[in-house]
């Protein structure tokens, strides 16, 4: 099963989303805040995917491309939000 978390941005939005067998099972939508920040502002995963830790996959692509770009995230949704919670190792990019 390819679970790969894509990444898409328009303009000033973005989303990481995880496709499986070519169907969008979970998207976690984001907006730029300037020039070095992303807000995280909404996750889901589609019903019958729980466990599968696609929610956690997706912040942790989130905190890969901030480092990667050197800007910080906003942790709206509370999702992502609980995530960097348990996550100290995330929270750099905070």
């Amino acid at each position: 099963m390819n679970d790969e978390v894509q990444l898409k941005i328009n303009d000033k939005n973005g989303a990481f989303y995880i496709e499986v067998n070519g169907k969008q099972e979970s998207l976690m939508t984001f907006v730029f805040a300037g020039e070095d920040k992303i807000i995280i502002d909404h996750t889901e995963v589609n019903p019958g995917n729980e466990g599968k830790g696609f929610g956690k996959k997706m912040v942790t692509k989130a905190v890969e491309f901030a480092r990667k770009k050197g800007i910080k995230i906003i942790p709206l949704c509370p999702f992502a939000k609980s995530v960097f919670d348990k996550t100290p190792e995330f929270r750099d990019v905070l």
